[in-house]
């Protein structure tokens, strides 16, 4: 899956607030750098990878449809035939 570009600026401040909420500690920078990144993929709405699939195949609804016309068709001769019988 491809990574989305996350702006150097939002890391950063992200970044910044980890800092401060963890008491502003020293020599911790890639962690807090490394924890805003995750966060904010975190967020980030996934990149599509694979196309949604239909439970049926697209020529299924067009063998369906002529399916359904041809039985509407033979239904509608026999009604036919029938009354004039009659």
């Amino acid at each position: 899956m491809k990574k989305q570009k996350i702006e150097e600026s939002k890391i950063r401040e992200a970044a910044y607030l980890f800092w401060l909420d963890e008491g502003q500690p020293e020599g911790r920078e890639q962690e807090h750098w490394l924890k805003a990144e995750d966060a904010l993929n975190a967020v980030l709405p996934k990149a599509r990878t694979t196309r949604q699939v239909s439970a049926k195949p697209r020529g299924a609804k067009i063998k369906n449809a002529s399916k359904n016309a041809a039985a509407k068709r033979s239904s509608t001769a026999t009604t036919q035939k029938k009354s004039r019988a009659q």
